[in-house]
């Protein structure tokens, strides 16, 4: 028995999956989750909002923030290694009085946040193909293939699908193959992406930005977005920093399956979120560095139709140079490979807070049953697939379906995050049983910031994008979230508050023999 596994029946659960997770698979599975490119579909609409000087020192100013949340999940991780994660931590550090409450509204926010970013992800791969097959077959303008909003959709579905599928097998197909994302993220952009975004873009693009551009050029567009207010022209800008910089929580979803996760789990955040804050802000400033023509990026008629910015960049860098686009679909192919796994990633990680083993979903014991041969909740995983493809079907007729998605996915994933902190924050620190990882003294400060930069960033993805407000271009995540989390809390107040207690023990402890605690009852014998 590791530390992890004893930490575990401390804390009232019995072993239950496969403990066969090292640190290196561990990090591969929440760098996945935390990709580099993942807000590459925002970056045109970022740039449009505030100019490239906003875009760039916001993500300096959000990971900035954004380390405050990634300390203090590493110390609540440390203390409470269990697949249940966000919101077994709520129901433990809220104490019996308010435990349960805290443990409904933690596990509903992170459970409709890690499955809408299922969609997300199925999304952002869905158009990085496009790109890929509008480029590879002649352009916009040479006749390529742009795939209409039936075959997008298809794309989307298919997509789903496939990570559906792969996640049935054992973990440990799953783990090699986030192996093999963790290489092609991580070893791809460090030395193969390094060179070719951070050096070689740059240098291959023929007509490139000065350094006065990128890091102090700032320009909004009222024309374009309807918004002339500054501020608001701002805060639209670094969504797409909030957006890129969380899901390191992925760690703490497999620690039950991780040796030594009371380690593990803190490490595997911290280094996951340190790797991408680096690796994205070098990419972005590639990217900026790259543009040649601010607007013709956004013609519906250039070589991308105007669909994704980061693709047209690419392919003018490529095309300007070596008269071809052989360049630009190779790199879009490591975008999308960056997705693909990202996506395969957040569903294992969706199946786990699925699992349901705590009673908190409807039809539990069906969602919580363990396949016995491979040791994954495969129910789980077809549930989330199921949501996560009625998600997209909007597609055909709305043009902010991907907006409307990551705000919901962000709300509900960083909102989870809120609840635990927050009661670590107001919690009596005696009461607090310390992992290898505790901050002592800090964590009060450390978790307030934390807690307040939470409700910021998740208010921001509340805010419509553009106006003047149309049906078609308006956010409806508001209106999303307001109906689903008031069904949450009618169905807590009219009926679960009565049964739910928050997580279950599993575990049957020794009972002492109180007459004479010297006698051993026949179980510790």
């Amino acid at each position: 028995m590791d530390s992890g596994e004893k930490r575990l029946n401390e804390l009232g659960y019995k072993q239950e999956l496969r403990r066969e997770m090292t640190l290196f698979k561990t990090l591969a599975i929440t760098f996945s989750c935390i990709s580099v490119f993942s807000g590459t579909p925002l970056y045109g609409q970022s740039l449009r909002y505030a100019g490239p000087a906003t875009l760039i020192w916001g993500w300096v100013a959000v990971t900035f923030f954004t380390w405050f949340v990634a300390i203090a999940m590493a110390e609540i991780c440390s203390s409470f290694p269990t697949t249940g994660s966000l919101y077994f931590w709520a129901s433990h550090l809220a104490g019996p009085r308010w435990g349960p409450f805290a443990s409904w509204c933690c596990a509903w926010l992170e459970t409709i946040g890690v499955i809408s970013a299922i969609g997300a992800q199925a999304y952002s791969a869905s158009q990085a193909l496009q790109m890929i097959i509008l480029i590879a077959t002649g352009t916009n303008k040479g006749g390529g293939y742009f795939a209409s909003k039936e075959v997008f959709l298809c794309m989307y579905v298919g997509l789903i699908l496939i990570w559906a599928v792969l996640n049935t097998f054992a973990l440990q197909v799953i783990a090699f193959l986030n192996i093999i994302s963790i290489w092609w993220q991580s070893i791809t952009m460090q030395v193969l992406g390094g060179l070719l975004v951070i050096i070689m873009l740059p240098l291959v693009a023929q007509t490139t930005q000065s350094a006065s551009y990128v890091f102090t050029h700032f320009e909004t567009s009222p024309e374009l977005t309807g918004i002339s207010s500054i501020p608001y022209a701002v805060i639209l800008s670094v969504l797409l920093s909030i957006y890129s910089l969380y899901g390191f929580d992925a760690a703490a979803h497999l620690t039950e399956e991780t040796k030594g996760a009371d380690r593990t789990g803190p490490i595997a955040i911290l280094s996951s979120f340190g790797i991408i804050s680096v690796l994205g802000w070098a990419y972005y400033i590639a990217l900026t560095f790259s543009i040649r023509d601010v607007d013709y990026l956004y013609n519906v008629d250039n070589e991308t139709a105007g669909a994704l910015v980061p693709a047209q960049i690419i392919y003018e860098a490529f095309y300007g140079r070596f008269h071809n686009s052989n360049g630009a679909v190779a790199f879009l192919c490591i975008i999308w490979g960056s997705y693909f796994f990202c996506g395969l990633s957040v569903i294992t990680t969706a199946a786990r807070v699925a699992l349901s083993r705590d009673n908190g979903i409807p039809f539990s014991p069906i969602w919580r049953k363990v396949h016995p041969r491979s040791k994954v909740p495969t129910n789980a995983v077809w549930l989330c697939a199921a949501i996560g493809i009625l998600l997209g079907l909007p597609i055909l007729k709305l043009d902010l379906v991907f907006t409307a998605i990551i705000s919901v996915s962000t709300i509900g994933w960083v909102g989870g995050y809120a609840v635990p902190i927050f009661a670590r924050l107001v919690m009596v620190e005696e009461k607090f049983k310390a992992g290898p990882f505790y901050l002592g003294r800090g964590s009060r400060p450390v978790c307030f910031v934390a807690f307040v930069w939470i409700c910021y960033a998740c208010s921001t993805f509340l805010l419509p994008t553009f106006y003047p407000l149309r049906w078609k271009t308006f956010n409806y995540a508001p209106i999303a979230l307001s109906v689903v989390l008031t069904l949450i809390m009618l169905w807590w107040v009219l009926d679960a508050r009565k049964w739910f207690k928050g997580p279950v023990r599993n575990i049957d402890l020794p009972e002492r023999n109180y007459k004479n605690p010297l006698i051993q009852t026949n179980d510790q014998k």
